[in-house]
């Protein structure tokens, strides 16, 4: 049985993730990419194959779940996705897992945001087309808090280029509101 969640607490229906304090100490909801919005807890029981009790931090996405299912039933999981197999971490060989890279995220709502995960590291990008990151260490700023995207410039450069490298343009999916300025004393042909 795989328990988990698409995203963190909203307020659509008039919701108010603040009464229970949904997310505790993490920043941002639903539609945000800080960890709020983004993290949220697998829970997985299989008696007989998974330690009762046992905890991993293995990091994934919704990704890994068809992989993983494939590998589970002894299937073969299609070429060119994504997503890992977590097998060897639910069966306890976490020392076969296969980590991600990066673990990559777009919203094209509001003007559109980017996020990227590389290890301990995590950087978000308030606008989709701007190249200006924030920066967090999360295993010393669970919050994303404190930015320290000017003391870290390798890592934003490297942010950056997995960015890039991650995202797909799609006619179906257009950041709104972004314009494309005419140079002065530009005409129209006609």
């Amino acid at each position: 049985m795989f328990f988990t969640s698409d995203n963190g607490p909203h307020r659509e229906g008039g919701n108010n993730p603040n009464f229970f304090d949904s997310n505790g100490k993490l920043r941002g909801i639903k539609r945000d990419l800080y960890e709020g919005g983004i993290r949220v807890p697998t829970i997985v029981r299989w008696p007989g194959h998974i330690a009762s009790g046992s905890t991993s931090g293995v990091v994934g996405s919704f990704a890994d779940v068809l992989p993983t299912l494939a590998d589970l039933a002894g299937g073969s999981v299609p070429e060119g996705i994504d997503g890992l197999s977590i097998v060897p971490t639910l069966t306890g060989k976490p020392r076969s897992q296969e980590l991600h890279k990066y673990l990559y995220w777009e919203f094209y709502e509001r003007g559109g945001t980017r996020a990227v995960r590389m290890g301990e590291w995590k950087a978000v990008a308030k606008s989709f087309f701007g190249k200006e990151l924030e920066l967090y260490h999360l295993p010393t700023d669970l919050g994303e808090q404190k930015n320290v995207a000017a003391e870290h410039p390798e890592i934003v450069a490297r942010a950056l280029a997995a960015m890039k490298d991650a995202h797909t343009p799609s006619p179906m999916w257009k950041v709104r509101g972004r314009r494309v300025k005419k140079k002065p004393g530009a005409t129209k042909k006609k």
